[in-house]
């Protein structure tokens, strides 16, 4: 009995390598580990067995940038810890995401004044705003899934170029 008796009349499966590369990237996203301020509980709380980030394949927040590859900046960035955040990102290996969790961390929501960062992109580039003030978990999880679509529908001589970001209400 041979291949074709056993699998039937379902021909050759073709796909290219771009999308498979693309489909292993967004279904196997490993988040750092990175929290800031209020958002940071929320984004726990997205890890947790009500709303299960385990299901998109973000098993395990990495605390190492080394082993992550999206960011989730979740909160307020003081300027003290601007440069923090700037060595983590550059120390994440290529490809890299990020989301930016929250008004904090888009805009520097209620905190107008010269210790607060006024956005995470003066300093790294963002892929994805997720708006809220914190914003709930399906939120968070509707981020995740704008940065996956946005993986899978990369090219694969583009990685590493600059992006244009994405707003997530």
């Amino acid at each position: 009995m041979g291949l074709d008796q056993k699998a039937g009349d379902f021909g050759v499966v073709t796909t290219s390598l771009e999308y498979v590369v693309n489909w292993s990237r967004s279904n196997a996203m490993w988040p750092l580990l990175f929290g800031l301020a209020c958002c940071a509980i929320e984004m726990m709380s997205a890890q947790g067995a009500n709303y299960d980030t385990s299901r998109f394949g973000m098993e395990i927040m990495r605390a190492s940038p080394r082993q992550a590859d999206l960011m989730i900046v979740a909160g307020r960035v003081s300027r003290k810890m601007a440069p923090v955040v700037r060595r983590l990102y550059d120390q994440m290996s290529e490809p890299k995401w990020v989301l930016a969790m929250g008004d904090c961390a888009a805009c520097g929501g209620v905190f107008n004044n010269y210790a607060i960062v006024q956005g995470v992109d003066e300093i790294i580039p963002v892929d994805v705003y997720v708006a809220g003030c914190p914003p709930r978990p399906e939120a968070l999880i509707h981020g995740i899934m704008a940065v996956h679509t946005k993986v899978q529908h990369t090219k694969l001589d583009l990685l590493g170029r600059e992006r244009a970001a994405i707003h997530v209400s």
